[in-house]
């Protein structure tokens, strides 16, 4: 891979963010400005551009983090410059206890880079004094406080609609996989048309996980939000179904690879595989409703689904009795988490 292109990001940032991040950086240094007589707050425009997150939870815990930082290593840098004077070894010095300070502390990233580099802005800036420490305390207190305030005001992001539509294309998708199980026992798939169906089974895993990548990061984008309150019932619900396709994903692949390890020519012959045939379908018509559902944004209803009872077998297939067993009972235990009886 060029490695010039990973300087590059897959995709772009919000312009929103770009907007928010400049608003916040222009008004944390005008604000300075008219409260600190001195030079540039540098440390309020850094912090500004840094607290700006695509979340107010994560711009929060940026400030957190960059506040601390920032007090410890100016702290120290004032500390050193008072006891050991002004010189090139003595910024070292400070990089140095930074960087083990950071690590005896067990700080985060953030706030472990912000010590060191806190304390060297302040030692090689200018006049090292009492006042101009605790103005760059307040800079930085300033900036990281405007920033959440501006991430706040100027429409607070809601990362909801990427998690309904990874959850509704999921149940969309697990569906396709039980109606596949349905179309190739009626059909009577051999083993490589069965090997490949187990991929594209086995491929609902990872979608379910990005699924619930994007659930958390919609619940991030939520967390102090004073928006949260009218789309956390849908987010709810999200998480909620997305929990049952976990169950679901489980079962139609465990069943799409016991027919792949176990089909042969006459396993359509059975007359069961034909009736069992018929409540997958039927299982992948109940799930497609499902997925409908969290397209229209409606409250998953449990509700009778197309399953019939459970089938029986009055005369067991000599050569086939296991697979057949097993399908049988992954449709039970299907059948149980539509209708929310599985404990």
């Amino acid at each position: 891979m060029n490695p010039v292109a990973r300087l590059r990001s897959s995709s772009r940032t919000p312009f929103l963010q770009v907007v928010k991040t400049a608003v916040a950086v222009v008004a944390a240094v005008l604000l300075c400005r008219l409260l600190i007589q001195g030079p540039f707050p540098t440390f309020a425009a850094i912090a500004a551009l840094l607290v700006v997150q695509p979340s107010i939870n994560q711009s929060f815990v940026k400030g957190l983090e960059r506040s601390a930082g920032v007090v410890i290593g100016v702290v120290l840098a004032t500390a050193v410059h008072l006891l050991l004077g002004d010189s090139v070894w003595v910024v070292l010095l400070v990089v140095v206890l930074a960087i083990l300070i950071a690590w005896a502390l067990r700080l985060t990233p953030t706030s472990a880079t912000q010590v060191g580099i806190s304390g060297m802005l302040v030692l090689t800036a200018g006049v090292v004094t009492p006042n101009y420490s605790a103005d760059r305390i307040l800079e930085t207190v300033v900036g990281a406080v405007v920033a959440l305030a501006v991430n706040a005001a100027l429409v607070p992001p809601v990362l909801l609609e990427p998690a309904h539509l990874a959850v509704a294309r999921l149940a969309r998708d697990t569906a396709v996989a039980f109606e596949r199980i349905a179309v190739g026992l009626t059909e009577g798939w051999d083993h490589d048309q069965w090997h490949g169906a187990l991929l594209q089974a086995r491929a609902l895993r990872s979608q379910h996980l990005r699924a619930e990548a994007s659930i958390t990061a919609a619940q991030e984008s939520l967390t102090m939000n004073p928006r949260r309150s009218r789309h956390r019932d849908v987010l709810d619900r999200d998480a909620a179904v997305a929990e049952h396709l976990r169950v679901l994903v489980t079962r139609v692949t465990g069943m799409t690879r016991a027919i792949r390890d176990n089909t042969g020519p006459d396993l359509r012959a059975d007359p069961v595989v034909g009736r069992i045939a018929t409540e997958v379908a039927r299982i992948g018509a109940d799930v497609r409703a499902l997925s409908q559902r969290v397209e229209a944004s409606e409250m998953p209803v449990v509700e009778e689904p197309a399953l019939t009872a459970p089938l029986e077998v009055l005369r067991p297939n000599s050569q086939h009795w296991i697979l057949i067993g097993a399908l049988l009972e992954d449709i039970r235990r299907v059948r149980e988490e539509l209708l929310g009886e599985d404990d």
